[in-house]
């Protein structure tokens, strides 16, 4: 009896070890989706520790923009990044689509992030978008 259940152990093993012959179906598709704070107003989070110093230190303040400007450029801009992420284009830097209506009042502050966002990764990876004012891209 020990000799058949060992046989029979050994006889699976071999099918064990085969891979997965059905890939995944659902494909999870990563998007930074922007969201309302406890005041209500809108905001994004940005999970890099540069980011706060490059929003202090290097961007030009919010006071330089109005939000038809900041609305505008994020459009074209988040329509660039989506672009790069679907391709695949520039996979090492960006990791995920912005979710972005650009019909939705989302407010000065948080437009001013989102251009910033775009701001800080040309001035950290040296990632050029063809929607940044020249300004923004040398500082």
């Amino acid at each position: 009896m020990k000799n058949f259940v060992l046989l029979l152990i050994l006889a699976f093993i071999p099918f064990s070890c085969f891979s997965q012959t059905t890939p995944k179906n659902t494909k999870e598709k990563s998007e930074i989706k922007p969201s309302k704070n406890d005041d209500g107003e809108w905001d994004i989070t940005v999970m890099d520790t540069q980011f706060d110093y490059f929003l202090n230190g290097v961007a030009k303040p919010i006071s330089q923009y109005s939000e038809s400007y900041l609305k505008t450029k994020n459009a074209f801009l988040v329509n660039e990044w989506n672009s790069y992420y679907n391709t695949g284009k520039y996979r090492n830097i960006i990791e995920s689509g912005i979710d972005y209506d650009p019909k939705e009042n989302y407010g000065i502050k948080f437009e001013y992030k989102l251009y910033q966002v775009f701001a800080y990764v040309s001035w950290k990876y040296g990632l050029r978008m063809n929607g940044l004012s020249g300004s923004d891209v040398i500082r």
